[in-house]
């Protein structure tokens, strides 16, 4: 008899660098989170998704990946799909009616929770919490930018969410949807293998993570904290907090702050 599939009888979706055209189906797996990726390079991706545990859980059909290229919807023989700026000023600007279109038909058939998000750097800022929102959700589609932006009127008509990788601009939306989806993707159940990594690193509990050792026990005269070599499970687990504390008081007072409010609320 035949031992079954990793992905238990679903059909597995392997990375490939091979662009799709536009119309070839991606089969839908009852039940799995999916990204839709509207890009004017379909062939960014997978990228870094395609390796390591990401790539794994991709093959084994834990997730999904849809790329819609956006130059297919362009306006006109040369596919057009930005224009100058109204009011005048340097670049060009994604059109509405070529976004309007491709997101209709990459919208399709979507259902239950499934945001619109674009990534700009007007957005809110990524982090664990709206991550871990994400994972929640059915499914989500990313709208990547280039030269200086979209047309208003589509983020309005849609209700688009912005989302920024951080406070600076890059050449477009692309490595920032991949960031994205990398830190959405590893919180879906069966991803990482081990639920307790995603409890206990940086930001799951407020805090920056504490150090990480492993063997050789010596290193260039650096020895392993003797608490961590003493078997203590209990002084190891203190051990860390504090050091967790220590870390993010130093590097990231905003997150020490509001770690603090929250503990003080729960006086």
């Amino acid at each position: 008899m035949t031992a079954p599939s990793k992905s238990h009888g679903r059909k597995a979706i392997r990375p490939t660098l091979k662009p799709r055209e536009l119309m070839t189906p991606t089969p839908d797996l009852a039940g799995v989170w999916k990204a839709k990726v509207i890009t004017l390079f379909p062939t960014a991706f997978p990228g870094v998704l395609g390796e390591s545990l990401t790539g794994k859980a991709l093959q084994d059909g834990l997730w999904q990946l849809e790329t819609v290229d956006l130059r297919e919807f362009g306006a006109g023989k040369h596919r057009n799909v930005d224009d100058t700026p109204a009011g005048g000023g340097a670049g060009m600007v994604l059109r509405a009616d070529v976004l309007g279109t491709a997101i209709e038909h990459t919208m399709a058939g979507t259902k239950g929770n499934w945001p619109l998000i674009y990534l700009s750097p007007r957005g809110r800022r990524m982090d664990q919490q709206m991550m871990q929102n994400f994972a929640q959700c059915d499914g989500m589609t990313l709208l990547c930018g280039r030269f200086e932006g979209v047309d208003e009127r589509v983020l309005e008509h849609y209700g688009i969410q912005e989302v920024s990788l951080g406070d600076f601009v890059m050449t477009g939306g692309e490595l920032a949807a991949q960031a994205l989806i990398d830190a959405t993707v590893r919180l879906l159940p069966g991803v990482l293998g081990n639920q307790a990594s995603t409890e206990e690193e940086s930001f799951s509990s407020g805090l920056l993570e504490h150090p990480q050792y492993t063997r050789p026990a010596e290193w260039n005269g650096r020895a392993i904290p003797d608490v961590l070599m003493s078997g203590h499970h209990g002084k190891i687990a203190e051990w860390r907090h504090r050091m967790s504390e220590d870390i993010t008081k130093a590097r990231r007072p905003d997150l020490w702050e509001a770690h603090s409010s929250k503990k003080d609320n729960k006086r």
